[in-house]
């Protein structure tokens, strides 16, 4: 290990010279290093939080003459992630000289538009609020983050006093303001009458870090960020008991995960009332330590600091009056307690609300929490997508550590709530988020599709991904579930689905992966029946347990997954769609085919029956026929194709051309257009329709279902 890393022990030192020396004299390419290696460390900052600049010489393409070009980190971008398209590019000469037409604190928004007259590269990406905090700063590379180490000193009742004895007046302390065009101006003042500091602590909110190149900006963050962690922590480690030592003892991983379980669709059902809601698990040890603690009421109450944090995750989370020891398999029961538990929750937010709206703040948003915690158990969060929600617990996290860290050194100081409000609902942030694109049809929502690794199973998984939904991929083939795995994240991302042994006739596999699911997105809104094999037989060479395995598998096994998929349904009370991929062989008489084509007439007249059934639970069951899709199937590349051609007298290479001949279309049936008939059932359109038979078979006039 080499010395400048054994000199951390708080922060990553990631610095590589030989990489770095790739982007020898390319200021902009070092910044976007300097800005993946903070942005990878999250104990310096959160996923999109803070943001860093460079300023160098570019060449005007109107004068042709040099001038001084400041890139900055882009409005929505995250510096772990960020390339150069995530950066804003403008003249630093221009952005200065809008102090010329600036009118004051009240006018200060009306500046953001400004920024554009002051664009250098067309092409970059749109500048953020902070773009004038990093450019009235006379400095040549600047870090600006929100490590929790030094947010809990600068969210303590005695901030000022420890930044100025921990740095001897190396380091300033600014009071807290909301981020904008004054708060720059500030900021250069403050280096103006301080010449020669290293940085700047922001009260409530960060750290501004700065360096003539860009290794000596990431050197100064570090060593600043790790004075402060050494400071906290060793009073941390210096206390009797942290948070005032713990008041409820959590039950072991197991139990927790059970609970958790149990109890994550109800919520999300809760959470659910005004958009649909996706959930997020954790039982880690920080935030088990906060929620067992004697302190969580006093704190959680409290709100935030940083505004990143709170806007993430809303003023306060929600604290659930239950025990750990509670039973929360009886849902009425779970629901009589939670029920009026949310309903003071959306009151408090309300109230919130109106106590500091201002004549022109934005609507009331959604009035539901966003984090909610269970003492003994661990952390559930909600957003619109997957990711979102596990960022909101990434940002909870930061605000556990940073209570945790003020505490120690002082008292935990909240930002006032009028202050909180006018960031959540600051004017330009509502333009930012009408800027967002309209989400997809599936957004927030989560499809379970059985035999998914493959085949029909995994186009319509693809699809649903495409549009947006969490999907849950199984299939009891490991070898064909890893290949799956591996191309799902690989395009989707991890945040976008997980996967599962499952073998249909097993309800210990099926409880598990429902389980699985309630854990990672909150519970299950689609239920896709698409697993399946085919024995094609004369009835004279059909044996008992040939019987047995097709009807155990698709019919039992539609049923067990459809039963327990409708469980999860009913505690989220927002209905949901149970899809079953059935077959033309449900309504077509074939030879060779007693087993298979009988156990898909009982898939079907079962598809009715429970759309008979979950009508009231606004639960719709449609079907869909497919024929002869061969493509990627397992159906089709063993004896099944061999039957059939030998039943139908042709070879197995000629099957795909026989049935599309066949077809009023002459069409080869692809898993794609069964992918696309299961989006039209759950899309929205047709939101209204249960018990329906959809063909996708190229015509065959004998499937005929009128």
């Amino acid at each position: 290990m080499s010395e400048k890393k054994k000199k951390f022990k708080h922060v990553s030192y990631l610095w590589s010279d030989s990489k770095a020396s790739e982007f020898e004299g390319d200021e902009v390419d070092l910044l976007v290093y300097r800005s993946n290696l903070l942005g990878a460390d999250l104990r310096l900052t959160n996923y999109g939080g803070g943001n860093t600049s460079c300023k160098a010489s570019a060449t005007d393409p109107l004068t042709g003459k040099e001038s001084e070009v400041m890139w900055v980190k882009g409005s929505g971008g995250d510096l772990g992630t960020m390339t150069k398209s995530g950066l804003a590019a403008l003249y630093v000469e221009r952005l200065r000289n809008l102090r010329n037409v600036y009118r004051g604190r009240e006018h200060e928004d009306e500046m953001v538009e400004l920024f554009n007259h002051c664009i250098f590269d067309l092409n970059s990406k749109a500048p953020s609020i902070d773009t004038p905090l990093h450019g009235f700063l006379p400095f040549k590379h600047i870090d600006h983050l929100h490590p929790d180490a030094t947010i809990a000193i600068a969210a303590s009742r005695d901030g000022k006093r420890i930044t100025r004895e921990l740095f001897g007046g190396t380091v300033g302390w600014v009071e807290w303001q909301r981020p904008g065009f004054d708060l720059a101006l500030k900021l250069r003042q403050h280096v103006d009458e301080n010449p020669g500091i290293r940085g700047m602590i922001l009260a409530s909110h960060g750290l501004f870090t700065w360096g003539d190149t860009s290794y000596e900006c990431y050197m100064n963050t570090l060593e600043v960020i790790e004075m402060c962690a050494e400071y906290v922590g060793e009073k941390i480690n210096k206390q009797q008991a942290v948070f005032s030592g713990a008041i409820v003892k959590s039950p072991p991983k197991e139990q927790r995960s059970q609970k958790a379980s149990l109890l994550a669709p109800v919520l999300r059902g809760y959470c659910s009332s005004h958009a649909r809601m996706v959930g997020h698990f954790t039982d880690e040890e920080r935030v088990l330590e906060f929620v067992n603690s004697k302190d969580l009421a006093r704190l959680a109450k409290m709100g935030t600091s940083c505004p990143d944090h709170f806007l993430r995750t809303k003023i306060s989370p929600l604290v659930l009056d239950l025990k750990p020891t509670d039973d929360v398999s009886d849902v009425q029961t779970v629901k009589a307690k939670l029920g009026p538990q949310f309903e003071a929750y959306r009151k408090m937010y309300s109230d919130y609300y109106d106590e500091c709206r201002h004549r022109d703040s934005p609507a009331l948003r959604d009035p539901n929490p966003v984090v909610i915690l269970y003492p003994g158990i661990g952390m559930f969060t909600f957003a619109k997508d997957k990711q979102t929600a596990r960022v909101a617990a990434e940002f909870y996290i930061n605000a556990i550590n940073v209570m945790k860290g003020a505490e120690a050194i002082s008292k935990y100081v909240a930002l006032p709530r009028q202050e909180a409000f006018n960031i959540e609902y600051w004017l330009l942030e509502e333009a930012k988020l009408a800027r967002r694109p309209k989400p997809k049809a599936l957004s927030g929502r989560v499809a379970l599709i059985t035999g998914s690794a493959g085949g029909i199973g995994k186009a319509i998984a693809k699809k649903f991904a495409d549009e947006s939904a969490c999907v849950v991929i199984c299939d009891n083939d490991r070898e064909r579930l890893e290949g799956a795995k591996s191309e799902f994240a690989k395009k989707y991302g991890n945040d976008a689905f997980i996967a599962g042994k499952l073998d249909v006739t097993s309800g210990e596999d099926i409880t598990k992966l429902f389980d699985d699911a309630a854990l990672a997105f909150g519970g299950v809104d689609i239920v896709v029946n698409c697993a399946g094999l085919s024995i094609s037989k004369p009835i004279e060479e059909h044996t008992e347990k040939d019987w047995d395995l097709q009807y155990d598998v698709m019919v039992k096994g539609q049923f067990l997954v459809t039963q327990k998929g409708v469980e999860i349904m009913r505690k989220q009370d927002f209905g949901g769609d149970v899809l079953n991929i059935v077959s033309k062989n449900a309504l077509v008489s074939g030879p060779n085919n007693a087993a298979y084509g009988s156990a898909k007439a009982a898939q079907l007249h079962l598809s009715r029956l429970n759309a008979a059934e979950l009508g009231k639970d606004k639960i719709r069951v449609n079907v869909v026929n497919p024929d002869a899709v061969i493509t990627d199937s397992k159906i089709w590349s063993g004896a099944w194709a061999e039957g059939r051609a030998k039943a139908y007298g042709v070879k197995v290479e000629e099957l795909p051309a026989f049935y599309a001949k066949r077809t009023i279309l002459n069409e080869i049936i692809n898993p794609d257009d069964i992918a696309n008939a299961c989006y039209a059932f759950v899309s929205g359109l047709l939101n209204k329709s249960t018990g329906n038979v959809l063909n996708v078979d190229g015509g065959v006039a004998a499937a005929f279902v009128r």
